[in-house]
């Protein structure tokens, strides 16, 4: 392993760039983004199952993002425990919203498929789209996860 995996404190500046798993943030708000995009247009059919998942896409785009531009600031100011502790909580908490809400979309795109007529084609490729960057962001979010419990144990 690398010292920049070993460390067991957070990053802060370019340094969060150049750090796994913290360079995880990236893709992370890039495909959080995505799904927040894919399912603010498709139509909703199913209020309550697609409200679940634009509250996650947007919950954890923010949280990344106000995560990252904390680490830039240096904010941390080194990464004593308790930023260890809630960069893991955090990331825990989002992998977990975003294993519910990706399989909570392809509920709802596969009971779409059912009903799928030409009017339909749109949203139904909207969707499968939706369920296919919310499982890239569940998987991030979940290796981003392990990293940051690793971390949080050897601190």
């Amino acid at each position: 392993m690398s010292s920049s995996t070993s460390t067991s404190t957070l990053p802060s500046g370019l340094a969060v760039l150049t750090t796994f798993p913290d360079v995880l943030f990236i893709p992370e708000i890039i495909f959080g983004g995505l799904v927040w995009i894919l399912v603010a247009s498709s139509k909703v059919l199913v209020p309550m199952l697609q409200g679940w998942v634009m509250f996650v896409s947007v919950f954890c785009f923010v949280m990344s993002i106000s995560l990252l531009c904390l680490y830039f600031c240096g904010a941390h100011g080194g990464g004593g425990s308790c930023w260890v502790t809630l960069d893991a909580i955090c990331h825990s908490t989002a992998a977990l919203f975003y294993l519910s809400a990706a399989v909570l979309e392809a509920y709802t795109t596969y009971s779409l498929g059912f009903s799928f007529s030409i009017l339909l084609a749109q949203e139904y490729r909207e969707n499968i789209a939706a369920v296919v960057f919310a499982f890239v962001a569940t998987l991030l979010y979940v290796i981003h996860k392990v990293f940051s419990l690793l971390r949080w144990k050897s601190s």
